[in-house]
């Protein structure tokens, strides 16, 4: 496959999970440790991200995500066009020192 033909995709996790019990955060923390382990960053405390390059990639990092899925709780997975993920943009009242509103995102691979 030529480089221009390769598309880049991101896929957005986005999810709710009891923490009432210490099992219910054993197994939340779990699955946050699991995403991070598999590429993903952290956007927001309950928002994850990765870039995958492809369909293919994308579909196989969702299948990933549902094999490690806790028994419970509500996880969605979103996946848009490096373009769209590019227009995407961060609103602050009050910046943050990890968060910048000028950055732009570089991703090598």
């Amino acid at each position: 496959m030529k480089a221009e033909e390769i598309r880049f995709v991101w896929l957005f996790v986005f999810f709710d999970l009891p923490v009432g019990t210490k099992p219910e955060r054993r197994a939340a923390t779990r699955f946050r440790n699991f995403l991070k382990d598999d590429g993903y960053m952290m956007l927001q405390f309950s928002v994850y991200a990765r870039v995958c390059r492809g369909e293919d990639g994308a579909i196989k990092h969702i299948a990933r995500a549902t094999r490690n899925l806790p028994s419970a709780g509500s996880v969605r997975a979103l996946q848009v066009t490096d373009r769209q993920y590019g227009r995407m943009r961060l609103l602050l009242g009050e910046v943050k020192p990890t968060e910048s509103a000028g950055s732009a995102q570089l991703v090598l691979l």
